[in-house]
């Protein structure tokens, strides 16, 4: 007999109740997972995922007929949202203004996966507090030909500068390829200042390991390496959240772990069907975290001192205006040689 669909569920949570339509809906086809499966999964993590992103804005993308078909970003929240739905104004480099969700409890979650909102892309800040940043991303993203233990052998260098700094950072998978290290600050600085410790903090790796670790914008320049992506850290960037599910075939999950399974994590196996039960039996990662807010006092330090030593700051991405004491924004290959000067 033929399955019949439910055209709608009612989920309670958080004082408020959810309307799931089409709860049936597959939304990872390969691992034959469901709106409702989604539901389920993020409300299994509710509490860590709550910690990681309660609070902040977040870009929501939408996959209204599933992972492998088309989809797009939402930063916009339509007009027809519900009354209860907290909201908050970003911007993005050009100075566009948006009404963005925030995640202020777990029903907000639940209202953005009934729009087939997969995972969630977060703010730095939380959006009571727009003009300082709290949290530092170190971005580890393999680039071609390099394998996840590299990865792994990035993030070990990532946590002994870290260290020695005196700074606790936490790490989690992307939910792809890479590795995410995350450090929760002291609301002191803006986004600015906060790019410019991810700056050193990269210069400092590839000075340690260039076999390894790059800090090249161009990618011409960044051979079989592991690119710290500074530029994560710039204002009004997104990066996919601890705990979501990621559009991909297995439903991967941006998975946080501790430091003493970075030798054993594997991402592939961080889906939404196993991290429940991992995190059941592993707690929280990154608990007490946001309880000990950290300084980057010494990574900019050592910015300043690289300026003072004749380094320019690194490369901007182009969609934001040239910014002082950047240097020009052409690829090394394209760079006008002396020859060329009239």
């Amino acid at each position: 007999m033929a399955r019949v669909a439910t055209p709608s569920q009612t989920v309670h949570v958080d004082g408020v109740d959810v309307t799931l339509s089409n709860p049936d809906k597959v939304l990872f086809p390969a691992a034959g997972v469901t709106k409702a499966d989604l539901v389920a999964y993020y409300l299994a993590v509710g509490e860590p995922l709550l910690e990681a992103m309660g609070g902040r804005p977040v870009l929501l993308q939408r996959f209204p007929n599933g992972v492998g078909k088309q989809s797009f970003f939402q930063k916009r929240i339509p007009d027809s949202a519900p009354e209860w739905l907290q909201t908050t104004t970003v911007a993005t480099p050009n100075g566009t203004e948006s009404r963005a969700l925030v995640v202020a409890d777990l029903a907000h979650v639940v209202w953005a996966v009934n729009l087939a909102s997969l995972g969630f892309h977060v703010w730095p800040y939380l959006a009571d507090d727009p003009a300082h940043v709290d949290e530092l991303r170190i971005d580890l993203d393999p680039q071609p030909g390099v394998r996840f233990a590299q990865v792994r052998e990035a993030a070990a260098e990532v946590r002994t500068l870290l260290d020695e700094l005196g700074i606790d950072g936490r790490a989690k998978t992307t939910g792809s390829r890479g590795i995410h290290v995350y450090v929760a600050l002291e609301a002191r600085w803006d986004a600015v200042a906060v790019r410019q410790a991810a700056v050193a903090l990269a210069r400092e790796l590839e000075r340690r390991r260039p076999d390894l670790l790059t800090a090249a914008w161009w990618k011409e320049e960044r051979g079989t390496r592991v690119f710290v992506d500074f530029n994560q850290n710039a204002p009004h960037k997104t990066v996919f959240g601890a705990w979501s599910a990621r559009a991909r075939t297995g439903a991967q999950v941006s998975c946080p772990f501790a430091w003493d399974d970075l030798d054993a994590i594997d991402p592939e196996a961080c889906t939404v069907a196993t991290v429940p039960e991992r995190l059941a039996a592993g707690g929280d990662p990154w608990a007490g975290m946001r309880a000990a807010p950290q300084t980057i006092d010494a990574l900019l330090g050592r910015f300043w001192r690289d300026i003072d030593d004749g380094l320019m700051d690194a490369p901007w991405p182009p969609v934001y205006p040239k910014m002082p004491l950047e240097p020009p924004r052409v690829a090394p290959s394209r760079a006008a040689k002396p020859d060329d000067e009239a």
